[in-house]
């Protein structure tokens, strides 16, 4: 007897891509809005990145020739070896340290019921919400008080204050995500939680960790005003000697001041760039523990 192979189920075609179109005078005033933002954002940006490569650039649409030596006098000038080599050692001591401080805190937040949880939760939030000038300098005359400013342990510590919240923020909706039925199996078992928690959750937790850890690196990067209160001449990071470059005392080229400018930009630009490749922005939306 023949066998007989059923054909295979058609597949529903996607529907065809709409093309959004303004409708009415609110939907043009609101295209050209963003149109406006964006070429004045994309003229900044060649500005600066034109005059870095500039000889001369005085009253015309273009520079009146380019050159690349600005970069190797601003890599000269600004140590920007030393400096990108602490910039790297701040940024990846906060990234490992905040993981492994804010993901079981993260756990505990997710599943653990116990009095005060909201109040906890709230002290968490505080470094986030508020702006960081307004602990920052508290903070760093804490810091200056036991000698830790000026350091790279004191720009460590800094920068600590707003990461590790920050990661059980981003953890917590990765953890709720899990259903704790896994882990209640694991325990009959006879799986203790150590145990559960590097062998079971670990892997599960494997991309939020990752996505914590690139954005919370975007942001030590970027972080500007704990690090400017707590750095010292050998503990700088880029953001803070780019700060120095442009408003510290001294005669300085601006040509080397922009190339100073798109390195710390074109920096950011991959970090964020890596950031989106692996994090979708709708998951850091956490939900709402309703028990």
């Amino acid at each position: 007897m023949a066998a007989t192979a059923s054909a295979p189920a058609s597949v529903a075609a996607p529907p065809p891509r709409r093309l959004v179109r303004p409708t009415g005078l609110g939907g043009w005033l609101v295209w050209a809005l963003v149109a406006f933002f964006f070429i004045n954002l994309f003229a900044l940006i060649a500005t600066v990145v034109l005059d870095s490569v500039a000889t001369t650039w005085f009253g015309s649409w273009l520079p009146d020739g380019f050159t690349p030596h600005w970069y190797g006098d601003a890599w000269q000038d600004f140590n920007l070896t030393d400096v990108l080599i602490v910039t790297a050692q701040v940024a990846a001591v906060v990234v490992a340290v905040s993981i492994l401080i804010g993901v079981p805190t993260a756990y505990a937040l997710a599943r653990r019921n116990f009095p005060g949880k909201r109040l906890v939760s709230l002290l968490f939030l505080l470094p986030i919400l508020i702006p960081p000038i307004t602990y920052g300098i508290p903070l760093a005359t804490v810091l200056y008080k036991y000698q830790l400013a000026g350091s790279l342990t004191g720009v460590i510590l800094a920068n600590l204050v707003p990461t590790v919240p920050f990661v059980v923020l981003v953890m917590i909706p990765f953890i709720e995500q899990i259903d704790p039925k896994i882990e209640a199996a694991a325990r009959m078992c006879g799986a203790g939680t150590s145990t559960i928690f590097l062998r079971i959750l670990g892997p599960l937790l494997v991309p939020g960790i990752l996505a914590a850890a690139i954005l919370v690196l975007v942001r030590t990067v970027g972080m500007f005003e704990l690090t400017f209160l707590t750095a010292g001449p050998g503990s700088a990071t880029l953001v803070v000697v780019l700060y120095d470059a442009v408003f510290g005392a001294g005669i300085r080229a601006p040509q080397t001041v922009d190339a100073m400018a798109v390195v710390y930009t074109a920096s950011m630009l991959v970090l964020l760039l890596i950031a989106l490749r692996f994090v979708n922005p709708t998951q850091l939306v956490a939900r709402v523990d309703a028990r």
